[in-house]
């Protein structure tokens, strides 16, 4: 299960936890330049709309729909693949942490590059050598994650569909966004429930799954093991774990 059946099943948790973060939300603003009206493809329940410009929302879960705070943006019913405007209606499109839960994601970025004169889409590297072994949760804890990747187009591909550059973010350790890797130097907030409501990747791998790494990780953070493992991110204040910007 992904995209609108996903979320209209685990959204009503995504409040809690998945906000803006003002250091990512900095990037993506830069990205769009001066565009004035702004399309946000995929855009749940509107972080990282950005003020001061004229932003169209487009939404598949009606769930997610619902939750869309007063004030937000406008928000159509509809699906990234078959966006329902003239081409080059908008400055900008935009994408954040959802095209890896599109049916065809090749389709839906060029539907964005045909509704609008520039694209920036926030996504993951999940194509790079080594991507499993570059996060301590998915390297120590949870290797089942490829499965969910397998079979993925790299972000060269998806660069390419729209001719984008690639550009690297890194992640701020007290990053403000609970996703998938957003807790890298704040081990615990892993073993609260309200924070892995707020990843998909716990509802797609299932109960069993998310009960052995809670159990798992548990252990090593009240033996030690954890902190002994991972003593090298305790001085950091960021983290390059794959997120990358498409900008074309």
């Amino acid at each position: 299960m992904s995209g609108a059946p996903l979320y209209d099943t685990i959204g009503t948790a995504y409040t809690a936890t998945r906000r803006t973060d003002p250091r990512i939300a900095e990037r993506i603003w830069a990205a769009l330049g001066d565009a004035r009206t702004v399309l946000n493809v995929g855009a749940g329940t509107g972080s990282y709309e950005p003020p001061g410009r004229y932003v169209l929302a487009v939404e598949p879960s009606a769930l997610m729909r619902s939750q869309r705070p007063p004030g937000a943006a406008p928000c159509l019913a509809g699906a990234a693949e078959r966006l329902p405007f003239d081409d080059l209606a908008f400055d900008a499109a935009m994408a954040v942490s959802s095209v890896h839960h599109w049916p065809d994601v090749i389709a839906g970025l060029r539907e964005m590059r045909r509704v609008a004169r520039r694209v920036v889409v926030f996504t993951h590297d999940t194509s790079a050598a080594g991507w499993r072994d570059r996060f301590w949760l998915s390297r120590d804890y949870l290797p089942e994650v490829m499965d969910l990747v397998a079979g993925r187009p790299p972000v060269t591909e998806l660069a390419d569909a729209v001719g984008a550059r690639l550009e690297p973010v890194p992640i701020p350790w007290d990053c403000a966004d609970g996703f998938f890797e957003a807790f890298w130097r704040r081990p615990e907030a892993y073993l609260e429930e309200n924070v892995r409501r707020g990843m998909s990747v716990w509802s797609r791998l299932g109960a069993d799954t998310e009960r052995r790494v809670v159990r798992d990780l548990g252990d090593d953070l009240a033996s030690g093991r954890w902190a002994e493992r991972n003593r090298d991110l305790a001085g950091l204040d960021e983290a390059e774990l794959g997120l990358r910007l498409l900008i074309a």
